[in-house]
């Protein structure tokens, strides 16, 4: 996911996409360990956008601590 698809989100639906992610990283960890692993670059993916949507959501609450 793109990060310009992500600043176009809401607060609500970046949580929402976040516990979604994690839920799915989870399931990867464990096809992992079991060796079922089909795309190991998902990995990656999802680690990373995990990441960026808690950076925005980090600068979007900054913006609104500040303002």
């Amino acid at each position: 996911m793109k990060i310009d698809d992500l600043k176009a989100k809401t607060d609500d639906q970046l949580a929402e996409e976040l516990t979604q992610l994690k839920k799915e990283q989870f399931n990867l960890r464990f096809q992992a360990a079991t060796n079922q692993l089909e795309k190991p670059a998902r990995v990656r993916e999802v680690r990373r956008t995990i990441a960026q949507i808690k950076t925005l959501q980090g600068e979007r609450a900054r913006a609104a601590a500040k303002a």
